[in-house]
């Protein structure tokens, strides 16, 4: 009995105890909880979170108070939170829950911008970096969960085409960022802009509206490096994903709706997958510059064709792609000061193709070395009529063009390889199939081909110093 006593005396010591614990919880701040937590909830700063009350003072406070208790997670509940720029610091996560919407101010004055390091030649466009979300230098940085971040298509007539606000979130020579789950929407300018960033993962999020969804750039001797683009979903108004100097780059199941370019590298890359991916047309959204849905190139590789470059473009692998509705599949075009050496397309699929046929050109004075198509099959309107297009080829601008071929143009190429490859045209064609010019070595191995009534000759070679043929009903060739 004396034992049974003792232990219902240390169960009754025991509860007590419980019970002040659970009494002390209660009564502490729910601030102080949360920051032994980790978790800074931004209600607990005096953010309101009703979308008429300008919240960026409170989120200051919690992204400041994370920061100098060594890091954790900025958290929104739900609510929208009306916010001019907020500064994400080292060690920092923000965390938007279901519900949660983070929303940018509609005057373009309140946005800051970073200083981008005086080597970059973007660093002279000062305002042109600003941000509803700003990172310079930091470390192990976050944005996730399941909430929007909302660009609110901020109008700026003194920004860019007199029109184009504040990008939603922009972070400068950073480390370790990681952007998941989230949706962003009508970004004022690029939703997601980065230079000279390194060990950067975007997973499954959305992006709708706005201009560029990932826009990211680094320079000649410091690219961004080991960048991954992962099941995301990309219906924007501008190219869903663009830049250059890019190293050990990899876009992966991703969606990809765009109203202009799918893809467009407007410089070297290096190291460089895209696989399993499909891209489609129209837009849902609209080129907000020209109110056009149209989508343009699948994947546009056009070092230097913005402003001049040098660099490389080698080790590129585009596998295991859909196309539907694209004005081309391919547009590799390099300018002067660029070199290119390997890219390999294989097991691609493209129908509805409306505008240009694929292509390889190059206006530098290096042409593409090694050049691969393997087991593709791509399906063209056609419809060309014989003066109605140019016979000339000249220099493309920035986006694909008309060509007097209605399948494939090659230009200044030194091995060229088709496996596999078909090519089919829902309407007749006036024009031959493809040209090849100042070609060392075309490779044509399994090469089928609509063969359009009334055109004689369906490939033509003009300078093209080595033909090996195989599996091919290739009729003849003009060299």
């Amino acid at each position: 009995m004396p034992y049974v006593k003792e232990t219902a005396n240390q169960c009754r010591r025991l509860t007590a105890a419980r019970l002040v614990l659970a009494l002390a919880l209660l009564a502490a701040p729910r601030t102080a909880l949360a920051a032994e937590a980790g978790v800074f909830n931004v209600r607990d700063y005096g953010a309101v979170g009703d979308g008429r009350t300008l919240d960026t003072a409170a989120l200051h406070k919690a992204v400041s108070a994370c920061a100098e208790a060594g890091g954790g997670q900025v958290r929104f509940p739900p609510g929208r939170y009306l916010s001019a720029t907020v500064h994400l610091k080292s060690r920092v996560t923000l965390y938007l829950e279901a519900g949660a919407r983070l929303v940018g101010v509609k005057d373009p004055n309140l946005y800051q911008y970073p200083t981008p390091p005086a080597f970059l030649p973007e660093a002279k466009w000062g305002k042109w970096h600003r941000a509803l979300i700003l990172a310079d230098g930091a470390e192990d940085i976050e944005i996730a969960g399941s909430g929007v971040i909302d660009g609110n298509k901020v109008f700026d007539p003194t920004g860019e085409e007199r029109m184009r606000g504040p990008h939603t979130f922009v972070f400068v020579n950073c480390r370790d960022v990681t952007i998941r789950d989230v949706s962003f929407v009508d970004a004022a300018n690029y939703a997601i802009f980065f230079q000279i960033s390194d060990h950067v993962d975007i997973r499954n999020v959305k992006f709708t509206g706005g201009w560029d969804g990932v826009h990211f750039r680094g320079a000649p001797q410091q690219p961004c490096k080991d960048v991954s683009i992962v099941g995301c979903r990309f219906y924007t108004g501008d190219d869903s994903i663009a830049g250059r100097y890019w190293e050990n780059v990899v876009i992966s199941d991703c969606i990809v709706n765009s109203s202009c370019n799918g893809i467009r590298l407007i410089g070297p890359a290096t190291h460089l997958i895209v696989r399993d991916c499909l891209f489609y047309g129209p837009g849902v959204q609209p080129h907000r510059s020209s109110n056009r849905y149209n989508m343009l190139a699948g994947v546009n590789l056009q070092p230097g064709a913005w402003d001049r470059t040098t660099g490389d473009l080698d080790d590129v692998l585009i596998s295991d792609i859909t196309m539907q509705n694209v004005s081309t599949p391919f547009h590799f075009m390099m300018k002067p000061g660029n070199t290119a050496n390997r890219i390999t397309v294989t097991r691609v699929t493209a129908t509805g193709v409306y505008r240009a046929a694929s292509s390889v050109e190059s206006w530098a004075d290096a042409p593409f070395k090694n050049v691969t198509f393997r087991d593709i099959d791509i399906e063209f309107e056609g419809g060309g009529i014989l003066g109605k297009i140019p016979t000339q080829v000249k220099a493309p601008g920035v986006d694909a063009r008309p060509l007097p071929a209605w399948g494939f143009y090659a230009r200044n190429v030194e091995n060229l390889t088709f496996e596999d490859f078909r090519m089919t045209c829902t309407k007749p064609d006036q024009r031959p199939v493809m040209i090849c010019e100042d070609v060392n070595q075309l490779t044509l191995d399994t090469f089928r081909f609509t063969q359009c009534q009334d055109v004689n000759e369906p490939v033509v070679l003009n300078r093209v110093a080595s033909v090996h043929l195989s599996h091919t009903d290739l009729p003849s060739a003009r060299k």
